[in-house]
């Protein structure tokens, strides 16, 4: 029987447990410290399950990636899934613990960091690079050559042209139109997306 434990057992959790379900994983293990219903601590897992495959369950950025790295610290194996109705093109990279959701399109030469989410129907042209950690929102889409830096939230239905590079740690709000370069640690939104503020202060 296929296990996999999922690290966090909100709503995000809930997503990637029906995936897992459709990936042919018939014992589903959550882990979340808050005691959700059905769960067990992260200890509990450490003692238990330890060899079961894992993949991280949490939306935010920078929670996923510290309990990434807890996994890693732990020697746990770190797993990917992929919804069965994507549609990934041969070749695509996709890095260790990235969740790729229902209705997904990744082409040709697209590289796709560690513990990403591309969310929901999502398009991820040819010859993007997409950095760890980065949050693709629901109706996403990248045209080609977009670069896009580690742990940069992209909001929902937002759209960026071609050959555009986004920094890291960035936030782009729903709905925003990226048609010029976004620099790193900034908040930025619109019609065209402008910068609105600076996160470094």
């Amino acid at each position: 029987m296929k296990q996999i434990a999922i690290y966090g057992a909100s709503g995000h959790g809930k997503v990637i447990a029906d995936i897992a379900k459709l990936d042919g994983y018939r014992d589903i293990i959550l882990i979340d410290d808050k005691e959700y219903s059905g769960s067990i601590s992260f200890e509990e897992f450490l003692h238990k399950y330890n060899k079961v495959p894992v993949i991280i369950g949490v939306g935010n950025n920078y929670t996923r990636a510290k309990l990434y790295q807890q996994c890693i610290d732990h020697h746990l194996k770190i797993t990917t899934l992929i919804h069965p109705n994507a549609v990934i093109a041969e070749g695509v990279f996709i890095g260790k613990g990235t969740v790729v959701m229902a209705g997904v399109v990744a082409n040709t030469g697209a590289a796709i960091g560690r513990g990403c989410i591309l969310n929901t129907a999502s398009v991820i042209e040819h010859d993007n690079h997409i950095g760890d950690f980065v949050h693709i929102s629901p109706q996403v889409a990248c045209a080609g050559d977009v670069t896009i830096g580690a742990y940069t939230h992209i909001g929902i239905g937002s759209c960026i042209i071609q050959g555009i590079t986004i920094g890291q740690k960035s936030m782009i709000g729903a709905g925003s139109a990226v048609v010029r370069d976004i620099p790193s640690h900034v908040l930025a939104y619109g019609n065209p997306c402008k910068i609105i503020k600076d996160l470094n202060r």
